[in-house]
């Protein structure tokens, strides 16, 4: 048997452990920590423009599709089934075309919940005969035992919970995406990024989802609410965003602790 030194005591084994998730804390941000030391006194980059279907973790949409419709054209006749116009339409429906959303998001929720719940219990039992041999109960059961009140037993519970929300968001914005896929039945995947900086600071506008050719004004503009699936992101990153986050070790230290 290993006799037990100080270096293998359970204080030492667990201040090893602590100076392991100190040590694996610091070599997960060195990373980053390493850019942004890089980049000291300088604005945040842009990233460049690329192509989103390449990118990692990019999957095509798949979602459940009617039989597609074949073009049937009539005799002597200048139009086709499914045309829109007799010019030719400017508004995006091939993968590549540009489209313009309009996010306009006035949200508010209100929602008070008040919930209150008592329950009262009471049995009792007695035994004063049993068969005639209620006066042997002693040579079982304590001698202190009474028949007449052989079991009483009571409970009392109460409850009372009190929740409330109050939501309010606005956000404005205006985002030009880009047609990554064309589902059999027509309807057009779109995918936008937008940044903007600003001295130090850099915001992000992420847009995308499935809409309706039809849905497509003639100035080739759509809304958020016409955008089914939608996945809109507004954030940033710099400065201001990482005076705003917890250090590092505070976000590790918040996953690790139980309490």
């Amino acid at each position: 048997m290993k006799p037990e030194t100080a270096f293998n005591r359970p204080a030492a084994r667990r201040l090893r452990a602590g100076l392991a998730i100190a040590l694996l804390g610091v070599a997960l941000a060195g990373c980053s920590a390493a850019d942004r030391l890089a980049n000291v006194g300088k604005a945040p980059p842009l990233n460049p423009i690329e192509n989103p279907t390449v990118q990692p973790g990019y999957k095509p949409v798949t979602m459940p599709m009617p039989e597609p419709d074949r073009a049937v054209y009539q005799a002597n006749s200048l139009w086709r089934s499914g045309g829109r116009a007799f010019f030719k339409d400017q508004r995006a429906a091939r993968v590549g075309d540009i489209l313009t959303v309009n996010i306009n998001i006035t949200d508010k929720a209100e929602v008070e919940n008040r919930t209150t719940r008592s329950r009262s219990n009471s049995e009792e039992a007695e035994m004063p005969n049993f068969f005639g041999y209620e006066s042997a109960l002693g040579k079982i059961f304590p001698d202190e035992i009474d028949p007449s009140q052989l079991t009483s037993l009571g409970s009392t519970s109460a409850s009372q919970g009190n929740g409330s929300v109050n939501r309010e968001e606005e956000v404005q914005l205006t985002v030009a995406a880009v047609v990554t896929q064309v589902l059999p039945n027509g309807n057009l995947v779109i995918e936008g990024r937008q940044e903007v900086r600003v001295n130090f600071e850099v915001r992000e506008l992420l847009i995308a989802g499935v809409v309706r050719p039809e849905d497509i004004a003639a100035a080739n503009t759509i809304n958020h609410t016409q955008i089914a699936e939608a996945r809109i992101s507004y954030g940033g990153r710099g400065q201001i965003t990482d005076v705003q986050q917890p250090r590092y070790g505070q976000q590790v230290y918040d996953i690790i602790m139980p309490f």
